[in-house]
């Protein structure tokens, strides 16, 4: 896949430790409708270190355009995933923090 256009949005989430294990339980268990997306490319939720009881998670999405990436955020698909947000406020210090990145450069691994 070419590189050319390509697009990381991530969000960033400081969970606090006491509710880690409900924020998990939450992304494994949503209804996601990205694979039906036009442009996606894949999905990762990412589990990092721990800091004075709050746990830093990233979901991290793949999309072959900014463009493609925004036209969901403009989807009913979007709307629907994301109705529940406001539910799970009180597992984070702070909100989500959202970061957008074009995608400069790729090394692939072997087999890829």
């Amino acid at each position: 896949m070419s590189i050319a256009n390509m697009y990381i949005a991530m969000n960033r989430f400081s969970v606090l430790k006491d509710h880690a294990a409900d924020f998990e339980a939450v992304w494994a268990s949503r209804e996601s409708r990205l694979k039906d997306q036009p442009g996606f490319v894949e999905f990762q939720m990412l589990k990092g270190p721990e800091d004075n009881g709050v746990i830093l998670y990233a979901s991290h999405t793949v999309w072959r355009s900014v463009e493609e990436f925004e036209a969901w955020t403009q989807s009913q698909s979007f709307r629907d995933a994301h109705k529940d947000g406001g539910k799970t406020r009180h597992m984070y210090e702070g909100g989500p923090r959202f970061e957008g990145f074009h995608v400069i450069q790729e090394v692939d691994g072997e087999g890829r």
